[in-house]
């Protein structure tokens, strides 16, 4: 199962909506192939799995064989046929999956088509270490929106400018390479117009100084500010970039002349956008994992809105001063019992800045109830 769950790695950010699984058939201890999934209208992991195990020995060596996959095989008709049909034709004798699938065309009925079939099926194994792999997917069938990373990167006295507005370098290029590396394994890339106005930021992946992958960028404009000469509205990227705006905002059309997609949604005070339902609409979009980049208003408005999952904060050891730029805005507490906490968090270093990294700790409420969404899983 670990290593399944190294090679689902290897998908994350591409296969939205569907998750990035691992699979690894094997017999005793001998591993015999390892698949993941690919974009949509590719093969599923245990289909990638099974064909190399069968180009390279056969399909005899297939009989009888074991397979670890991270997430419990789908049994429905879609773009690919069901996993659950294929581990049977090839006569997978045992499956052990990490965890199950709740989205509502599986949830249960692939298991339990394996065990009609006459399969062993084991489950549970390293759940929780699964369960973090498809994060993203499992957030948009249990509460209907995407997974939320948080990305900060601040002066040990958490500023991210000057007083006049400087900014780069804050953090080092260990940090900035860590950056990219995240962009690479989340589905979109999201910042508020303030950020887009003030950086005019590109939000590629680089590797080397060369643009690696272009992810999605979601840019969210409630009263559409930002103007259709910015880099992320021209170019060859600006057919991955999707703007979130209020309905009907001033200049729609101008922007609907540019943009990948315009995603209209209800407005808030101010003319901002409400959260909720915008993120609710990027997981209808098909998106499962966001990382927001800045800045500290939209930042400091997905933790009111509580919905930030994870956060990683790049630490870097200089003190810009209370004149500086503030890294997070205002979060409107009056009591420290309410202040956002992590947990579990790590620390490491990156050359000299600090790397925290922690989950956003939600106590359960009493008596709630999990969302039951179907998401829209495409095969």
């Amino acid at each position: 199962m670990r290593l399944a769950l190294g090679v689902a790695a290897r998908g994350d950010g591409r296969t939205h909506p569907n998750p990035s699984v691992g699979a690894v058939v094997f017999r005793g201890d001998r591993v015999l192939g390892r698949g993941f999934t690919r974009p949509p209208g590719g093969a599923h992991a245990e289909i990638d799995a099974i064909e190399k195990v069968r180009r390279r020995y056969g399909d005899r060596t297939l009989r009888g064989a074991s397979i670890a996959v991270t997430l419990e095989p789908c049994n429905f008709q879609g773009r690919t046929g069901p996993c659950t049909e294929a581990l049977l034709e090839a006569g997978i004798a045992r499956v052990v999956a990490g965890c199950r699938d709740p989205h509502a065309r599986v949830a249960g009925k692939g298991f339990a088509r394996l065990r009609r079939g006459g399969v062993a099926v084991t489950t549970g194994v390293l759940e929780a270490e699964c369960r973090h792999q498809h994060r993203g997917f499992l957030s948009v069938c249990e509460r209907g929106r995407p997974w939320v990373t948080l990305k900060l990167a601040t002066t040990l006295d958490g500023r991210i400018a000057t007083a006049t507005g400087e900014s780069r370098w804050i953090t080092g290029p260990a940090s900035r390479e860590f950056v990219h590396r995240l962009r690479d394994a989340h589905d979109a890339v999201m910042v508020g117009s303030q950020t887009a106005l003030v950086d005019d930021p590109e939000l590629s992946v680089r590797r080397g100084g060369r643009v690696a992958r272009e992810p999605i960028r979601v840019l969210l404009d409630g009263r559409l500010r930002v103007p259709a000469t910015s880099r992320l509205l021209t170019g060859s990227g600006a057919a991955r970039t999707w703007v979130v705006c209020r309905a009907r905002a001033r200049g729609i059309r101008r922007i609907r002349a540019v943009a990948g997609r315009v995603l209209e949604v209800p407005s808030a005070a101010r003319g901002h956008v409400d959260l909720a339902p915008a993120f609710g609409r990027l997981a209808e979009e098909g998106l499962t994992s966001v990382l927001v980049e800045g800045g500290g208003g939209l930042a400091a408005a997905l933790l009111r809105a509580d919905l930030v999952d994870e956060v990683h904060w790049m630490l870097a050891p200089i003190l810009i001063g209370g004149d500086g730029k503030p890294g997070l805005g205002p979060l409107e507490l009056s009591r420290l019992i309410d202040a956002v906490s992590l947990d579990p968090i790590r620390v490491a270093r990156r050359e000299q800045d600090l790397h925290i990294h922690g989950m956003i700790r939600r106590e359960p409420s009493p008596g709630a109830r999990r969302r039951k969404v179907g998401g829209r899983r495409k095969k």
